[in-house]
This record gives C-alpha cells, structure tokens and sequence, in this order.
C-alpha cells in the first residue's frame, strides 16, 4: 500500500503563487472601490447605482461584497455546443480548447503570397480549414472583410462561418444593431431564441476600453447579450506602458479590475448569465510603439491571468498560435510553439488568436494548419506520463530481461498508439527518404495541406430553408 502519494496527472506550471494571486485580486477590488470604472451609459449606471455602488457622473465605484457577490452567481463552467446542439466545450478548470482570432485586415493569400485585403470568400475559406482541422475547436472570423458594406460586413462574417461549420463561433459585431441581427440569425439556426440560450453555439465578444472604462458601445452588447442569455466573452486587451502600468503586474491588477466590472455588470442585469473572462494582455514595445505577440512579457501575463481566472472560478479568455512574424518562418514557428505550450500548461480555457501574423493584421491559412500540429504536440505533452503498475511495465521489463528487445511484446502494441505521438506535418524520414518524397521542407507540406483541405473538404450544410431566412436577415439590414 502507498501512502501519501502525490501523482501529477500532467505537467506542472505555475507563474504566481496563490498568496501573489491573493494580493492581485485583493488589488483589483481596492482600484474598483477606490478608483472606479468609467461606465457609459445611463441604465448601466442605474444597475450598479441600485445595487450599491456609488456612482459620480459616469464614474462607478464598486464595493467588494457586490463584486463577491457576482461571482457567487456567475457560472463556474459554461458548456458551448455545436450548430446542431451537441456539447462541444466544457469551459472552466483547466479544459482547454483553441481557435482562430478575429477581424485581421488583410490576409496572406495562400495560393499566391500575396498580402492584401480580407474579403468574405477568405472567411468562409478560412471556416472550412477549421472545419477540417482536429484541433481547431472553435472559430472567430480571422478576417475583416472588406468586400461587402462597412455597416453589415459583421452580419455576412457571421453568415460566412456559420453556414461553412458545426463548431461554436465566438462573433464580432460593430454595434448592438448589428448584435441583435446576428443573435437573431443564431436563433433561426438554432431553433428559436428559446434553444439558443439553452444550448449556445454562439459567444459574444464584446471588449472594455483600457484603462477601466466600459464604452457605450460595449455597454449595450453586453446588455442586450444578457437579455438574451447568450454566453459573452469579456476581455480586456491592456498595452503595458500605455494604456495600462508598465509593471506587468499592474497590467495584471488593471485586467482583473475591468473584468470583474464586466462579471458585475452582467450578474446585475441577468443572474447567472456565463461570462469568459481573461484577455491579450500585453506589452507596448517601446522601440517600436506595438503591442508584440511574441514577447517573454506575452506569455507571462497571459499565463498570469489564467491562474487569476482560476482563483476567481472564472473561465478564460487566452490567445496563442500567433505570431509577430510577416510569414511562416521561423520566427512565427517559434512564437507560435511557446505561446501554445505555455497557454496549455496555465489552463486556459478558450485560446484564440490561432493563425494571426504580422501584429494581428494578418490572417495566414498556413499558420492555421501548422499551429493544429503544434496543440496536437502540446496535448500529448500535457498528458504526462502514467506511473500506475501497467505503465512501470515491471512484468515485461523481467520477461524481455537484458539484451532483449520489445518490438512484438503485446505490452508494446496495447500502448504505443496511445504513449508515442505520431506526427502528421513533423518530418521524421531518414535523409534519402525525404529526398525520396520530394525533398519537401515544412512550410511546403503545410501549404500542400492547406490547398488540399480546400478541395477536398466539404462542410456538412445548413439545412437550406434556415439558410434563407438567415439571408433574408441580412437583406432587410441593407434595405
């Protein structure tokens, strides 16, 4: 019998201890009571005035026992689900699922190189690879597109996803008009308002203003989400240096504040509403004025804020798979790698940001298929290593003995599918081989893939009359 053991289902990794964790949030609730959130909007004020907090103008300080109480209400776990109604993701813990960012501007074109403008052909190009790809398992638009009306772009990028994948999508939107008419096409796909709120394939971005204002604008969709008990994901997006402290961990205060303004804000106006919480939090690169992707300081405080959201019991918003890199070279391979390995080992919950180049400005289709073979690594690395009596493998370690070999134990067969992952982009070959084959380096055979998924891969089809009557929502929003 073994007594106090202590067995690592994965591998560990810890950024802050749970006494600095205390002392952020503790921070948090001092700038909320003490400083205040900006908040526009005059119902929003009157929710937060009623409930006890005090309120100057537009400037709202929020007592801690309110703040405790909304996160008593908040759920713990938010389950998404697919287009059709199956459960697709159980957010909360350390469940962790990745997807593709949204509204880049321009796209690396795939099939010719070029760097140019996103159109909506690209975004339902971009919704089949993710389709397709194993690991991708949610998506947001990638692209801004740039070929259809400035007021209803945000109704066709949802159209364009959502008739090309069963997989949940969080949306954009640019105001809380164009909001209801996406949540209202969500409906006609779900089958009625009714069904979408109890089994939503649908999560609303919607995103405070740093430092600690909560703009009308995001005000609105964050309410009218709420009247309709669609789940939002709620998310700072912080420069350190700029628009928050240059510290990283006054980044890290400045976030948790605005987030849990936003868990307050929601729970007031309906109880119980799912909120996702976290962010891209970064740095401003000071030589250069950027918000880079690929910094030390990026993954640092995005690992950070995954640990807060987990103190809290909150689920999180996290960003991986993107790249400061103009191509898929090396450095993006490298950025993408890191970002990956350590938004997976903190726990996050719902990873976004998979494919993006150049900054965020730019949507790469290679980018997507090379990062679904990095989580694909990084998910067989968090599984760790078994240690119970079948995995010691004590009684055929003694039956091969010395100088034997385990090529046709059945041991080996029973595991090795399962204990060695089998790379599908990764080149393994011996030197001739790979001559053999083509002598194709990697960013060749992901481009391959890439071209092939396109082809090849068909998306299972709206059923054809709720695809009218989405299309009939977005021609009344023109007329």
């Amino acid at each position: 019998m073994r007594s106090n053991q202590k067995v690592y289902e994965t591998p560990q990794f810890q950024v802050l201890s749970e006494d600095e964790q205390k002392r952020i949030y503790s921070a948090a609730l001092k700038v909320l009571e003490h400083t205040g959130i900006r908040v526009q909007g005059e119902e929003a004020l009157s929710l937060l005035k009623e409930a006890g907090a005090r309120v100057d103008g537009d400037v709202a300080s929020i007592p801690s026992y309110l703040v405790e109480r909304s996160l008593k209400s908040a759920p713990k776990q938010v389950l998404i689900y697919t287009r059709d109604g199956k459960p697709a993701m159980r957010l909360g813990g350390s469940n962790s699922y990745f997807g593709t960012g949204s509204d880049c501007p321009y796209i690396l074109d795939s099939f010719t190189g070029e760097r140019r403008k996103s159109t909506k052909s690209d975004v339902e190009q971009g919704t089949v690879l993710c389709d397709a790809l194993p690991n991708i398992d949610f998506l947001m638009s990638m692209g801004l597109i740039s070929d259809k009306p400035p007021t209803v772009s945000d109704l066709h990028q949802f159209q364009a996803m959502a008739f090309n994948t069963k997989k949940p999508i969080v949306f954009t939107s640019l105001d809380s008009h164009g909001a209801k008419d996406i949540i209202k096409m969500a409906a006609v796909i779900a089958g009625g308002e009714d069904e979408l709120s109890k089994r939503p394939f649908i999560m609303h971005y919607v995103e405070p203003t740093t430092p600690l204002e909560i703009s009308k604008d995001a005000v609105d969709r964050l309410l009218l989400s709420a009247d309709k008990g669609i789940p939002v994901v709620f998310t700072p997006g912080p420069m350190a240096g700029a628009t928050s402290p240059v510290t990283l961990a006054g980044t890290l205060v400045t976030s948790l504040a605005e987030s849990l303004s936003g868990i307050v804000l929601a729970q007031l106006r309906r109880e119980g509403l799912p909120l996702i919480v976290g962010g891209a939090l970064g740095i401003m690169d000071m030589r250069t004025a950027v918000t880079p992707y690929g910094g030390p300081e990026f993954l640092l405080l995005n690992s950070a804020m995954s640990e807060l959201c987990k103190f809290i019991e909150m689920p999180m918003f996290g960003a991986a798979g993107c790249s400061d890199a103009k191509r898929m070279d090396g450095q993006a391979a490298i950025e993408s790698a890191l970002s990956v390995i350590t938004q997976i080992l903190s726990g996050a919950n719902l990873i976004h940001d998979i494919g993006y180049l150049d900054l965020g400005l730019t949507a790469s289709f290679d980018m997507m298929v090379m990062n679904d073979e990095i989580i694909a690594m990084a998910k067989r690395f968090m599984k760790g290593i078994n240690t119970d009596d079948e995995h010691l493998a004590l009684e055929v370690i003694d039956s091969v003995g010395p100088r034997g070999n385990y090529l046709s134990e059945k041991h080996t067969l029973r595991h090795f599918k399962t204990e060695h992952w089998e790379p599908k982009l990764m080149d393994r070959w011996s030197y001739p081989r790979w001559v053999e084959k083509g002598s194709k380096e990697f960013d060749m055979r992901v481009n391959e893939k890439v071209k092939s998924i396109l082809v090849e891969h068909k998306p299972e089809p709206l059923e054809g009359k709720k695809q009218e009557e989405v299309l009939r929502i977005i021609r009344n929003r023109v007329d």
